[in-house]
């Protein structure tokens, strides 16, 4: 795991969240004590696969036409 002083993850923090956002573990020390872990609160879900909701949603052929009383509004 890696270790950076606090003065180091203040001046790193984005990058450490990143990499904590990956699912690895980083530790912040103070006085070269380690005090802090910064960990994912949630890890990465599965990648996202284009098309696999295929067949599953439905739309109505009138799904944009204007409801009756909001004539003047479109």
């Amino acid at each position: 795991m890696p270790t950076f002083n606090v003065t180091e993850a203040k001046a790193r923090l984005s990058k450490l969240i990143r990499q904590a956002m990956v699912g690895e573990e980083v530790i912040i020390a103070k006085n070269n004590k380690p005090v802090v872990k910064l960990v994912s609160l949630a890890m990465p879900g599965q990648a996202r696969r284009p098309g696999s909701a295929a067949g599953q949603i439905w739309m109505a052929p009138d799904f944009d036409a204007t409801p009756s009383g909001f004539e003047d509004y479109g």
